[in-house]
């Protein structure tokens, strides 16, 4: 089989750690691919999440047309309650599905909206999705039997393991992150044994493979990473640490080159990431700030009170319903993952509605910390970032904080605080890699957009592109000649499925239990998105 395509995502990959992870002798399979081909920083979308971030490189779209703004999704416009996100919730097709469509099958492991599977012709194992249903979650139906017997196999490991990621649920003890770090060393060796036992038995002419211990372990070990935070006299524990970490990156590399010996000379290969990271110093505590403003109430004795620095309250989730005074509340921040801000909308004029929102933009630009800095460094209105169809679903304004950290939705007496000791945090810059037949070697492009993979890999593929893609093939990555023979066809756009469908009665409900969805909840808390 020739003529194929292979998409690896690192999550949270940022060329800050990865130039001299390459420049140190860490990471040198990734340094000659690089030589080989091109390579730029990669702009994701608003806010700069998971979930939106993967769902837009995978859909070609923006958060506005698949629907997908957090971890979490609106039950209606309307509605105070929230789901977590499912694969049932993009209302935008992925390139698995166009692929398929067009005669050819894709791969798909460990990619986050995959959950339930798509009906596709190929291999689906989810990402984002509870061990216990990874038998009934995998495409086709013998898939798990076949990957359990893999050596090393470990469901739990492979899928939704809690158990080491709820440590991080009570601050995560410098004593116990080297084990944090060996199992995403097991994990990503997980996931590249699927990858070789796929290929041998059955490859597909698109395989995607998502590795997300780069994003796990930079957001707690950030400061044993970045040397501007290293300790001046690091403990003996600290220099172990730091060293699991770049052996986390000896090991990555490693599994890269595998994957890149997969590759014929006609194949394309494309790595990306779904943002950027860097330090969080400081936590905004934006429900207190909303209160102190007069925009938010809490219902009587029911603030829930800010301990430590860095708690944000995503163990606060969902109970935004009973927490809050509604008939006084005219603005809340539910979750703590995707920096946005809803206004109340039940009993507003449209000019009152815009007069609300003009004010919270005005002044949100205006919080500053002890030293008179700003704390906030944009404020994106819907509009501004979610022009689409599923835009009534998304908040009325989203932040953008100056470290690129996340807001906390609990209750403190100061709006601000330094946190001790810096977490690693979203940025909106990611990378991109890619090498192939017509690419040029050894080039550093402009900056590209997320929304530009996805008609990227269909061009790799010799696939025709939809015109409702918002992104594009970029043609200053090719050789001169290259562009001209190789120019995209386009199709015409297929038809969305409407907002209208989205609600409690619709097709989007949670495919989790309650269960599951507090344990997601203890997941995404220990990932970071708390403390």
């Amino acid at each position: 089989m020739s003529g194929r395509t292979f998409l690896i995502g690192l999550d949270g990959a940022t060329f800050d750690v990865l130039d001299p992870m390459m420049q140190e002798g860490v990471m040198p399979a990734l340094r000659e691919f690089m030589g080989g081909g091109v390579r730029a920083n990669l702009r994701t979308v608003v806010p700069a999440l998971t979930p939106p971030a993967w769902t837009s490189l995978m859909t070609g779209r923006s958060p506005g047309h698949h629907g997908i703004f957090d971890f979490f999704t609106k039950e209606s416009p309307d509605s105070y309650y929230f789901h977590v996100s499912s694969a049932q919730d993009v209302r935008a097709e992925t390139i698995w599905s166009i692929v398929n469509r067009e005669g050819l099958r894709s791969t798909v492991l460990n990619f986050p909206m995959t959950f339930p599977a798509p009906h596709i012709e190929g291999n689906v194992v989810p990402g984002w999705m509870p061990w216990r249903q990874l038998r009934l979650g995998c495409r086709p139906a013998d898939l798990f039997d076949r990957i359990k017997k893999l050596p090393g196999f470990e469901a739990k490991e492979l899928s939704m393991d809690l158990s080491p990621e709820a440590k991080a649920v009570q601050g995560c003890r410098i004593e116990e992150l080297e084990e944090w770090v060996s199992f995403y060393i097991r994990r990503e060796r997980q996931w590249l044994r699927i990858v070789e036992m796929l290929e041998r038995e059955d490859p597909s002419e698109l395989t995607a493979v998502l590795f997300d211990g780069v994003d796990k372990i930079q957001h707690l070990c950030w400061r044993f990473i970045d040397p501007a935070y290293r300790s001046p006299e690091p403990s003996e524990r600290e220099e172990r640490i730091r060293s699991l970490c770049l052996d986390y990156y000896r090991q990555l590399d490693d599994i890269l080159s595998r994957l890149f010996a997969m590759s014929g000379p006609e194949d394309m290969t494309f790595i990306a990431s779904d943002h950027g990271f860097g330090a969080q110093t400081g936590t905004f505590f934006v429900n207190s700030w909303l209160e102190k403003k007069g925009y938010l109430s809490w219902a009587k004795n029911a603030a829930p009170g800010a301990g430590g620095s860095g708690d944000l309250g995503m163990e606060q989730l969902a109970r935004h319903v009973y927490l809050l005074d509604w008939e006084k509340t005219r603005a809340y921040v539910p979750t703590p993952s995707g920096n946005g801000i809803y206004i109340v909308r039940a009993g507003m004029s449209d000019a009152e509605y815009d007069e609300l929102r003009a004010s919270l933009v005005r002044e949100l630009a205006e919080v500053r910390d002890e030293s008179g800095v700003p704390v906030v460094a944009r404020v994106f209105t819907r509009d501004e970032v979610f022009s689409g169809p599923c835009q009534d679903l998304s908040p009325d304004v989203t932040l953008e904080l100056r470290d690129g950290g996340l807001v906390s939705i609990l209750d403190s007496e100061t709006v601000f605080r330094p946190r001790a000791e810096p977490i690693g945090a979203h940025r909106p810059e990611g990378v991109f890699f890619a090498r192939g037949p017509g690419y040029r070697k050894g080039v550093e492009l402009e900056e590209l957009s997320i929304l530009d993979v996805a008609p990227s890999i269909l061009h790799g593929l010799g696939l025709p592109i939809p015109e409702d893609f918002e992104g594009r093939v970029p043609a200053e990555a090719m050789a001169p000649g290259f562009r001209e023979r190789e120019r995209a066809a386009s199709v015409p756009a297929r038809e969305a499925v409407p907002v209208a469908a989205i609600g409690s009665a619709g097709a989007s409900k949670s495919m989790l239990s309650q269960d599951d969805e507090k344990k997601l909840a203890a997941h995404l808390r220990a990932l970071g998105y708390l403390e």
